[in-house]
Parts: C-alpha cells; sequence; structure tokens
C-alpha cells in the first residue's frame, strides 16, 4: 500500500522511476490523506516532463505579482485583489482546496461587518464573493498554463447561487431633474447612454470615426463581448443633434481638459446629489434604455442586437442577424414613447410646483388667545 498510517498520521510511499518518495501527509483523516497523496503524484509524473518550470510551493502572492507583470490583466482582476490577496498571499500553490475557499467566504463575511461598524449594516451578497472566486480560479488556470501547478485545485468549484434582484431604473422624470444639473461634459454622456444602451467603456472607447452623420449611425468598436463589437445603433434624435453639435474630424468622442475619459462615478454622484435623487449606478442607464425598450414592445432579439449582449450557446445563434430598419423602428418607438412620458412628467412636475406655490400663499390661520 502506498498509503498508511504512522501513529496517528498518514505516510505516503510514491515510486517514481524507481525512486522511493516519503512524504508525511500530515493529516488523520483518511479522505483528505487520500487527496493530498493524489496531489502529490500529480505533481511528481508532472515536474519528470515540466522540470523547473514546476513550482507548486509558489506562493499565491508571487503568483499574482508573476500574473501581472506577464498575464492578461484586466480591470477586475486589479479590483478584487485587495480583498483576497491579505487572506491567500501566503498560502502556497500546492495547499489551496475547496475548503479554503469557505473559509475565505466566511472570513470575507467578517471583514465586511467590521467594515460597517457604525453603519447601518448591509449585507455582502454571494455575487460579490463569487466575483472574488472567479478571479481566484482565472489565476490558477494561468499558474496551470505557465507550468506551476498540474492542475486546478478549484476546477470544480462550486459557486454560491446568486438571488436575482431588482435592477434600478432612471424614470422620465428623474431624467428631467438630474439632465440641467449634470456637468457640461457628463450630460452628453448620460444621454447617449440613456439612447444607445452602451455601456461605460464602450462610451469612453468611442471615437469620432465611428459616428456615420449622413446615415445617423453609431459604430461600436470596442466592447466588453464579442457580439457587441462593430454593431449598429441608430442615434436618436437629441443624441444626434447632440453630437452634430460637438463635432470633429478625429479623436475620442468624450474628453475632460483635453484628455480621454477614463472615470465619471464622482460627477454623476454629485449630479444625483444636487438633484436630490436616491443613489443610480451610471450603468443602471444601460438596465434603463433595456426597460424602455421592453416597454414599447421591442422584441429580445432586437434589444439584444442594440445592446450587443451574448445571443447564448445556441449553434445557429452566429448566423442570426436583426436587419438594420428594425433596429431603427425600435429606437423610433422608443422616441415616441419618451417624447409622450416627458410630456406627463412635466406636466406633473409643473402641478406639483403650483400647488406649492399655492400652498405657500394661502392665508395661514390666526390663533385666538
Amino acid at each position: 500500500m502506498s498509503l498508511y498510517k504512522r501513529g496517528s498520521v498518514y505516510w505516503s510511499t510514491i515510486m517514481v522511476d524507481g525512486v522511493r518518495h516519503l512524504r508525511s501527509l500530515e493529516t488523520s483523516n483518511r479522505r483528505e490523506a487520500e487527496r493530498r497523496e493524489h496531489v502529490i503524484k500529480e505533481e511528481l509524473y508532472a515536474k519528470r516532463f515540466q522540470g523547473a518550470a514546476f513550482r507548486p510551493e509558489m506562493r499565491f502572492g508571487e503568483l499574482y505579482a508573476r500574473f501581472l507583470a506577464e498575464g492578461d490583466v484586466k480591470f477586475h482582476h486589479r479590483d478584487r485583489a485587495k480583498h483576497f490577496l491579505p487572506f491567500f498571499s501566503e498560502m502556497s500553490l500546492r495547499d489551496i482546496s475547496k475548503n479554503d475557499m469557505a473559509r475565505y467566504r466566511k472570513y470575507r463575511h467578517e471583514e465586511h461587518l467590521v467594515k460597517q461598524s457604525g453603519k447601518h449594516p448591509k449585507p455582502l451578497s454571494d455575487a460579490t464573493i463569487n466575483r472574488d472566486f472567479s478571479v481566484i480560479r482565472h489565476l490558477l488556470y494561468w499558474a496551470v498554463d505557465e507550468g506551476f501547478i498540474p492542475q486546478n485545485p478549484l476546477a470544480r468549484l462550486r459557486m454560491a447561487r446568486e438571488r436575482r434582484q431588482r435592477r434600478p431604473v432612471l424614470s422620465v422624470a428623474h431624467e428631467i431633474k438630474v439632465l440641467p444639473l449634470c456637468a457640461t461634459h457628463l450630460r452628453a454622456i448620460v444621454i447617449l447612454a440613456l439612447d444607445t444602451g452602451m455601456r461605460r467603456g464602450e462610451i469612453f472607447r468611442q471615437c469620432w470615426e465611428d459616428v456615420d452623420f449622413e446615415r445617423q449611425l453609431l459604430f461600436v468598436t470596442h466592447s466588453k463581448t464579442p457580439e457587441g463589437e462593430a454593431r449598429e445603433i441608430p442615434l436618436t434624435g437629441r443624441a444626434f443633434e447632440l453630437l452634430k453639435a460637438h463635432r470633429q474630424s478625429s479623436g475620442p468622442l468624450f474628453t475632460y481638459k483635453g484628455a480621454p475619459m477614463k472615470t465619471l462615478k464622482t460627477s454623476w454622484t454629485a449630479a444625483l446629489r444636487r438633484a436630490k435623487l436616491p443613489h443610480t449606478r451610471f450603468h443602471d442607464l444601460r438596465h434603463t434604455f433595456n426597460s424602455r425598450l421592453v416597454e414599447v414592445g421591442v422584441v429580445e432579439a432586437t434589444r439584444k442586437a442594440l445592446m450587443g449582449h451574448s445571443s447564448g450557446g445556441d449553434v445557429h445563434s452566429i448566423y442570426t442577424h436583426v436587419e438594420l430598419p428594425l433596429l431603427r423602428e425600435a429606437i423610433h418607438r422608443l422616441e415616441a414613447w419618451h417624447a409622450k412620458q416627458q410630456q406627463l412628467a412635466l406636466s406633473q412636475l409643473n402641478g406639483e410646483a403650483q400647488q406649492s406655490h399655492s400652498n405657500l400663499n394661502a392665508p395661514q390661520p390666526t390663533e385666538v388667545l
């Protein structure tokens, strides 16, 4: 037997190329001992072919540093790292297991409660922790590709089921309130987001060369999804007039102090605060666009084409193409609905203002002594 017990601890004897490898598995649990023995076997056999590159003893923190230097790093890889690095940094790659992820989940909840102390505690969602798991698993897959470990210990990690949440949308009444209070550079971006459903990153990367003023179309050249790139979005009247008024021959559509924009969180939050509106993420403007298309009866395939959503795993979906006239019709219906809703919202706001003015001018009752 390669697995045996010495005292209260399991040991393993593995023969590779006539060489006997004796290891203490440092556990009294047989199932855990079998798992560790399997990992050691994988390491020993992989080491025969991968030579010096094979480094299961590497610390996770070192792996992350190498990934930053050599890997395809995205923003969320850096953003999530501030949460998981303190927990995993000193662990060797061979020691990471699914049980560590359960412990990490508990650690994240406790860490969040400490940060929320003195406030109204808001629970940390499973979806947030799943984003951490996704990055950790991606890093370990990268380690496999680089030959540092034979397999990803989190390859079959089961994520927590995420509960569906209500997605906030910006009502037309709130839109009327916030747009005049937006900074000059922000107002145009908000209108484009509301009328095209484009992601923030897509808007920031658009150039004047991507706008077809003759056909009143915008071509999305950089997107989060492959389906989102090279899509055509017909422009609404107000979006077209806005771009036409600031038309240039080349360069990014939106700049701030002469430089391409990278963020607008501060200016967007300030505009909402001035308008005395509840917090709404800028990304919710994309949900607003989709909800308005649903409101006017635009079918799912057309909505996906306009928003650059993935068409799913259907093998025939790559041949599906929504024709431009259908896209134009959807935008026309959206414009008609928006104009009607804007009229209703303005009438309601004017009525509320008049009522408030009447209450201020009404004679106050005299007090009888």
